[in-house]
């Protein structure tokens, strides 16, 4: 099967907080021929980091919890226990942008990172790709307070034992995509990360 797209037309619908696209396309059939004209919406401009914040030495992970509007009247509510993260801005690369949010979201310096992986979030609805990383920190003072007025950030600080955290994937605490594939790969590098990190310790 030759894989081709056809785009016919492009029109922003909305640009605001985010900016839609709507989509006239066609494209190739694995039976063979081209699609009907499809109609689709795309969420543009679209690019996150997401770090798990870890302290080898205390054995923890360091986690934010906030406001979600996509959670509101879903679940157990609008706050959501997640990784510390933010969009990537076009001069920025996604590793810087995980250690400012480090500092602005959980005033922790990250001392060393490990990249875990990349992929996209909704590729049926959204351009957005997310890449995590897995850093080094020394655990504040669980229940600080953080977030920038600006951007109308509302961030409380919660340290959990690794342990009890990785049980919260299956208590339905820890409910967002990218909290629960960090702690499942921290669950499976953890023992490693362990060694390596808490023998480097101080060497920033």
């Amino acid at each position: 099967m030759s894989k081709q797209i056809e785009i016919l037309a492009r029109d922003t619908v909305y640009d605001g907080f985010l900016r839609v696209d709507r989509y006239r396309l066609r494209h190739s059939l694995y039976a063979g021929g081209v699609s009907r004209t499809l109609v689709r919406e795309r969420v543009e401009r679209l690019r996150a980091a997401a770090i798990l914040l870890y302290d080898p030495d205390q054995d923890c992970v360091v986690m934010i919890e906030q406001f979600r509007i996509g959670a509101h009247e879903t679940g157990a509510g609008a706050w959501l226990l997640e990784t510390v993260g933010g969009y990537v801005p076009p001069e920025e690369s996604p590793e810087a942008v995980a250690r400012r949010e480090a500092m602005e979201e959980a005033g922790c310096e990250v001392r060393e990172t490990e990249l875990i992986g990349e992929f996209y979030l909704s590729p049926g609805t959204s351009v957005e790709r997310i890449t995590l990383y897995c850093g080094r920190v020394q655990a504040p003072a669980s229940g600080t307070l953080h977030g920038l007025d600006h951007e109308g950030e509302d961030i409380r600080v919660e340290v959990l034992a690794a342990s009890a955290a990785i049980d919260e994937i299956f208590t339905g605490r820890v409910n967002s995509t990218t909290a629960i594939i960090t702690l499942q790969w921290l669950a499976a590098n953890r023992d490693r990360l362990r060694a390596r990190w808490s023998a480097s310790t101080g060497k920033g």
